[in-house]
């Protein structure tokens, strides 16, 4: 047995359902009560106005269906961003634009490949600065060593040094 008994819950008794025909004769008869209503309150001038306010039928009936349905939702979504128009005028077409996800990530892989070349030439410049200041001093060293065999050899007589015999 369904929650309310066999013929069902108070639910969906008083909706009732209107056709988009029905609405718009509904909307029709609004617009003629308020014509009236601004006649009345004008006088001779609401025959002048109702001509005009012909063109403008199309946007006042938008303009009421939407106000009913504003006037029917009483709160409004925080996160609803409204939309607006801009016009061409508006646009700044030169300024900066946002860059999509893989855009963003191919600019900061080549900064990040220049960023490794340039410590990498850094690194390489250091390196051969030090290979050359280690061969300078070795070749310094080897010339003194040189040097000071020569002073050695010079004053006593050669020495074999396998044999360690006088020559």
């Amino acid at each position: 047995i369904p929650k309310g008994g066999r013929k069902g819950g108070h639910k969906g008794r008083a909706r009732q359902c209107m056709s988009p025909e029905e609405i718009d004769v509904q909307l029709q008869a609004e617009k003629q009560k308020a014509r009236e209503e601004e006649e009345q309150k004008e006088g001779g001038d609401g025959a002048k106005k109702s001509l005009d306010s012909d063109d403008n039928e199309d946007e006042d009936d938008y303009q009421q269906r939407r106000k009913r349905v504003e006037g029917l939702i009483n709160n409004k979504n925080p996160n609803r961003v409204a939309q607006t128009t801009k016009k061409l005028t508006q646009l700044d077409l030169d300024g900066p634009k946002e860059l999509s996800r893989r855009e963003r990530q191919e600019i900061e892989k080549q900064k990040a490949k220049e960023r490794y070349m340039k410590m990498h030439l850094a690194d390489l410049a250091r390196v051969t600065i030090i290979r050359k200041q280690q061969d300078d001093a070795a070749r310094k060293k080897e010339e003194e060593r040189k040097a000071k065999d020569n002073a050695t050899l010079s004053g006593k007589p050669m020495q074999s040094l396998s044999l360690n015999k006088q020559l």
